[in-house]
């Protein structure tokens, strides 16, 4: 089976994005879930260096006045909508761990945009994008499995809310990398959106430390 096919991709899509994901839910040893997700990301990796050939480098022709203003805005309602909704659901969380352990955020925005936002944006977005846009005529479509398959990625919290941001999310990521073709702006933005949602108050709901 050779590995541009179509049936090769299809099987590697079903695996990588249906199985593995759905599997984190079931109960086995945590350390063959980290094995089976590290397995997976070396994989990724080395489909996109060997067979798509894919370099990792910055666009110098990036539109980052662009980028900038719709991010602030975006933020800006994204900002108003979480106090609101923290503050009426359980008010004591309001930037509880920015207020009461300001290093620990420091540092867990830190790690959060390194080890977890990036490799999610080389895996979603750029992997997905570059092994699958080929397999959709539309366009739309292709963005919304991507949302479809980053919200169940998001599965194992077994959180409805979670669910919903993601597939939010997942949508908004696939817009800006389908215009950008950029894993550095997908995962700046990506990044800006979690760590406020982390600093808001609603960090524990996704995992976060607290």
């Amino acid at each position: 089976m050779q590995l541009q096919s179509t049936s090769y991709k299809l099987t590697e899509f079903f695996l990588l994005f249906i199985a593995l994901p759905v599997s984190l839910v079931l109960t086995y040893p945590i350390y063959i879930k980290i094995a089976s997700i590290l397995i997976g990301f070396i994989y990724v990796i080395l489909i996109l260096l060997k067979v798509e050939k894919q370099q990792f480098k910055i666009n110098k022709s990036l539109d980052w006045k662009m980028f900038w203003r719709r991010t602030l805005v975006l933020l800006c309602t994204i900002a108003l909508l979480t106090m609101i909704y923290v503050y009426f659901t359980d008010a004591s969380k309001l930037f509880i761990v920015a207020r009461t352990k300001p290093l620990l955020w420091i540092i867990i925005l830190f790690v959060y945009s390194l080890f977890s936002v990036y490799p999610q944006e080389v895996i979603y977005r750029t992997f997905f994008f570059v092994r699958y846009e080929s397999l959709f005529k539309n366009k739309n479509l292709l963005i919304f499995i991507n949302a479809i398959v980053f919200c169940l990625a998001h599965f194992f919290f077994k959180n409805i809310l979670v669910l919903i941001l993601t597939f939010l999310g997942g949508i908004l990521f696939a817009f800006t990398f389908q215009k950008t073709r950029s894993t550095l702006l997908v995962s700046i933005e990506h990044a800006i959106y979690g760590s406020w949602l982390f600093t808001v108050g609603m960090g524990e709901m996704l995992g976060f430390p607290s």
